[in-house]
This record gives C-alpha cells, sequence and structure tokens, in this order.
C-alpha cells in the first residue's frame, strides 16, 4: 500500500478548496460539491456547536472533566462518503475508495461505507474493505444503506454481508431532494424496519437522527445504535448542530438505544472528548479527512488522523 502514499494529490481538479480550517466558509454553494444546504448554515452551526459546548462548560464547571477524556483510535472512524466524481472532484468514482480507506486503516480507526446512485457507488466501497481484508482478514465496517423499498434493500444487505459488522438506514437522505427524486426512497416504519432486523445478524443502526420525529423513532424501533446526523448539513429538516442535539437529547436517546453515534463539524481532539462527554460512543468524521486526502494524499489523510486524535489541531 505504501506506493499510494501519494497517489491522490495533484491528480485531478478537485472541488475541496482545502481550507485552513473546514468551517463551512470555503464552499458555499457547491451542491453537489463539499457544501451544504442553505449557504451551508447547519454545516457552519455543526463546526460551531463544539465549541459553544465546551464554553458552557467553563461557565458550568465540567471543560475539566471534558479534557480528562481519552481519546481511543477505536472511538473514530472514517464517514461514509460516496459520490466521489460529483461531490469532491475525482475522475472516476472508482479512485477514491481505497486510498481513503487506506488511510483510515493506517490512522487505525474504523470504517463506514456509505451507499449511493449509480449502485456502483456501493460496491466500489465494499469492494475498496474487501482489498484490505486481503492483509486485514478480520476488518469489517459499518455499511449504511440509503433507504430504498425493503425488497431492493434486501439485496444490498446480502451484497454487503461478508463486510458490515454493523448494517444501517441513511434515514435522512429521504431529506434529500434530489436524492429522492432520483431513485426511489421510502421514509422507514417501524413495520419496515423491523422487516430489515430479520435480515441481518449484526447490529441495526438508525443514521440521520436530527428531529423530534426521529428521536420517536428511536423509541419504537430501540436500535442497537441511534447516530446523530444530519448528513453535514446537506439536509434542511430543522436548522441546528449535531452537537447542540447531542447535548439536548442524548440522555433520552440513551434510554432507547445501545449507543449512540455522531458526526458534524468534528475537527479536533476536543471536539472528540465533548461528544464523548455528552454520551456518544463513536465519533465520525469526514470532510477533514477528505480534505486531507486529495491535498496531500493518503500520507496527508494519515496525518490528519494523527494530528486530531492526539490532539496536535488547537482550536
Amino acid at each position: 500500500m505504501r506506493q499510494w502514499m501519494g497517489i491522490v494529490a495533484n491528480r485531478f481538479e478537485f472541488k475541496c478548496a482545502v481550507c485552513s480550517v473546514c468551517d463551512g466558509r470555503g464552499c458555499i454553494g457547491q451542491m453537489p460539491g463539499m457544501g451544504g444546504v442553505n449557504n451551508n448554515k447547519n454545516f457552519k452551526l455543526n463546526f460551531e456547536g463544539w465549541k459553544k459546548l465546551r464554553q458552557k462548560a467553563v461557565s458550568d464547571g465540567t471543560i475539566k472533566s471534558i479534557l480528562s477524556i481519552p481519546v481511543e483510535t477505536s472511538a473514530v472512524r472514517a464517514g461514509p462518503v460516496t459520490g466521489a466524481v460529483q461531490n469532491i472532484g475525482f475522475e472516476k468514482e472508482e479512485y477514491f475508495y481505497l486510498p481513503y480507506f487506506s488511510a483510515a486503516r493506517y490512522g487505525d480507526i474504523g470504517l463506514c461505507v456509505g451507499d449511493g446512485y449509480p449502485d456502483y457507488k456501493l460496491h466500489y466501497g465494499l469492494d475498496a474493505v474487501r482489498k484490505l481484508q486481503k492483509a486485514e482478514p478480520d476488518l469489517k465496517a459499518a455499511v449504511f444503506l440509503k433507504p430504498y423499498p425493503n425488497e431492493k434493500l434486501f439485496d444490498r444487505i446480502e451484497a454487503a454481508r461478508d463486510v458490515a459488522e454493523i448494517i444501517g438506514n441513511d434515514i435522512d437522505s429521504y431529506n434529500i431532494e434530489t436524492m429522492r427524486n432520483l431513485v426511489q426512497l421510502e421514509k422507514k416504519t417501524p413495520a419496515r424496519i423491523s422487516e430489515i432486523r430479520k435480515k441481518i445478524s449484526v447490529p441495526y443502526a438508525l443514521k440521520g437522527i436530527f428531529c423530534k420525529e426521529d428521536i420517536e423513532l428511536v423509541k419504537e424501533v430501540k436500535p442497537d445504535i441511534a447516530f446523530i446526523s444530519n448528513h453535514g448539513g446537506r439536509i434542511d429538516t430543522r436548522e441546528g448542530s449535531t452537537a447542540e442535539f447531542l447535548a439536548e437529547y442524548g440522555k433520552e436517546i440513551k434510554k432507547y438505544c445501545g449507543e449512540i453515534w455522531v458526526d458534524g463539524g468534528v475537527r479536533t481532539r476536543h471536539d472528540i472528548q465533548t461528544a464523548l462527554f455528552y454520551g456518544a460512543s463513536q465519533v465520525i468524521i469526514a470532510r477533514p479527512f477528505v480534505a486531507a486526502l486529495v491535498s496531500d494524499g493518503i500520507g496527508g489523510m494519515i496525518k490528519k488522523i494523527d494530528e486530531i486524535i492526539l490532539g496536535e489541531i488547537i482550536d
């Protein structure tokens, strides 16, 4: 794999501006691209949310507790990313997945495989994990599938069976109008989710918990994992940050699931510690890793992982 350490850098015309701080100000209007909806409103709020929680912690005296939490690589995963051509600017979709996952594994963090349209986006991600399994036979990933009708989902579950340690539904993607209009997606009900869980033998995750309606769904289906996410600020079901949502509703959600995962605006070790303090078990990061990959190759992404987890990036 070492021959790939710099293969990504300077090869294509990437869309990411590689800002010194990935705060949502450099990619406004990029949809498709690296940006979000509403002039990156929630993207920016996600980034700011973790700092606001720490400012509050200074006032209420809990900041020392937050900053004393150890951060292990096992608590961090590379987020589910697809659309390498449309959103990132790769020449071909398949060029993205193996470098991205390879860097994550060199950095000793977990993997998330995403789903997309056309179907090859899912299969390129799965195939990249299979290639890494040749060196790491026990390697698995969390696989997040779009909320297709269950009949189509069952085929995707079968395709992912040898790769998936967790199967999840990306329920927030139903709220991306362009995606919903491009392919047939459905709003998942408890009954439909029950059908899905009968088809899998691994933990089940609900990804995209970001409004009170989603909390009610968690209460009904009691997933193994409730994944708080607003799709990186790319949906607009409500205005706000995943940080404030976790802080406000995390304790309530935890009563009805095994674990809480969260993504959105995580950029530093302090952000990870803040998420863990408020009840997250796993913290998912994508944009900073993608930016490092396209600017400095696999080696750059590995460095970024180390910088974030070891606390070399100061906020």
